[in-house]
């Protein structure tokens, strides 16, 4: 049997609890109405940024407003994203290089490669989380969101450990019009998690952007880049499956970046992709990593390679909330027109006059793609840490 405290005891317990709830339904409530009048200065945002009107009822009408359409497209907001998808598409060129490089010089270890890339990430972001949350809090984010940054850091290894291996199996044709399969995956996803409402113009920029490839997979059959198919069907299947987790991590990245500190989703996918890329390596890797040459020469390629992907990693995310996902993915199509330039450096190709026409073609599709809808427009940008952090941090601006 439980004994009485007492009357005295008793009351002030109760009104300590009383007090504590009512805090915490002040807290919460606050941080409903912050939310909330995030979420409509965004909504009013956007709805500034609406683009003027075509006037059809005559020549001089029409030539005005699709000026004025034109200039309302270069805002600060949309130039900055034009230049990072170009930033990304270099690095992914840079990327193909330096693998083609290490893989010349007897160092084939695409697993091990990814490893020093996610580990940076792990190193640079996570502390400054902990630095933000407090050790508590980085704990208490872990417990509760860990496993979706999990599957998103396990989706991304696999991802490009299948792309990979597509290389080794398939042709070069396959690969460049299978990989374009990353773009309708990623717009599925980013409907499935903010519906967003795609304009038939930004359907029409993809299209741009994707005859833009198609112009630069005529001109590797043309000139005799294309190789023959080890396994066409084996390759295809992997290309395919990693072009599909290439699209759902974009998405789902975007969509944690819109409502998520960066530090915090880079981070996590930093740490969780150095976890499972280890494990991976050293379970398909373990031997080869002992026959690799292991020299100056490969260190200072591998150091190329991870600095490349760190900067491609830390754009993305910001490109994502600038623009959107599919943008990014429809700005990786000039990296065949920076690997000609590599080419003509490193490797002595010759330019074939195709090049250089669908480089344009893609500029003009991702113009296209913001020519009636804009970048506000892509999604709602609320990036917070969580309420429970918030409430271990009441006095900080995390």
């Amino acid at each position: 049997m439980l004994s009485d405290p007492g009357p005295s005891v008793d009351g002030r317990s109760t009104t300590r609890d009383t007090m504590s709830e009512s805090l915490d339904y002040k807290r919460d409530f606050e941080d409903a109405a912050s939310a909330h009048s995030v979420v409509l200065d965004t909504t009013d945002l956007a709805r500034d940024f609406v683009r003027p009107t075509i006037d059809y009822s005559s020549l001089a009408a029409f030539t005005s407003s699709s000026w004025a359409r034109w200039k309302s497209i270069w805002t600060r907001r949309f130039i900055l994203s034009l230049l990072a998808g170009q930033v990304v598409s270099l690095c992914i060129t840079v990327t193909n290089v330096t693998t083609t490089e290490l893989v010349n010089r007897n160092w084939s270890l695409p697993t091990t490669q990814t490893w020093f890339l996610y580990t940076s990430l792990f190193i640079v972001y996570t502390p400054y989380t902990i630095y933000k949350y407090g050790l508590k809090g980085w704990g208490q984010m872990l417990y509760r969101d860990g496993w979706k940054y999990f599957i998103l850091a396990a989706c991304d290894v696999e991802g490009n450990f299948l792309v990979v291996k597509a290389y080794n199996y398939t042709d070069l044709l396959s690969c460049m019009l299978l990989d374009a399969w990353a773009i309708p995956v990623c717009l599925f996803f980013c409907w499935v998690y903010m519906r967003t409402k795609y304009h038939w113009t930004q359907v029409l920029g993809i299209l741009v952007c994707v005859g833009g490839l198609g112009m630069l997979v005529a001109s590797d059959m043309l000139t005799g880049k294309n190789y023959p198919a080890l396994s066409k069907g084996k390759g295809d299947a992997f290309m395919i499956v990693g072009a599909t987790l290439y699209g759902f991590t974009n998405a789902t990245e975007e969509f944690f970046v819109r409502r998520s500190p960066f530090y915090e989703v880079v981070g996590q996918l930093g740490m969780w992709g150095t976890l499972i890329n280890g494990i991976q390596a050293s379970a398909l890797e373990h031997v080869a990593m002992t026959t690799a040459s292991w020299n100056g020469a490969t260190s200072g390629f591998l150091a190329a390679y991870t600095v490349a992907m760190f900067i491609l990693y830390t754009t993305a995310p910001l490109l994502y909330r600038m623009a959107s996902s599919p943008f990014y993915n429809i700005s990786l199509l000039t990296s065949d027109f920076y690997g000609l330039i590599f080419g003509l450096f490193l490797f002595h190709f010759s330019p074939y006059w195709l090049y250089f026409p669908a480089f344009c073609v893609v500029i003009l599709g991702l113009i296209i793609y913001f020519w009636n809808a804009t970048p506000e427009e892509q999604g709602k940008l609320d990036p917070r840490a969580p309420a429970y952090i918030r409430r271990m941090h009441p006095d900080d601006q995390v």
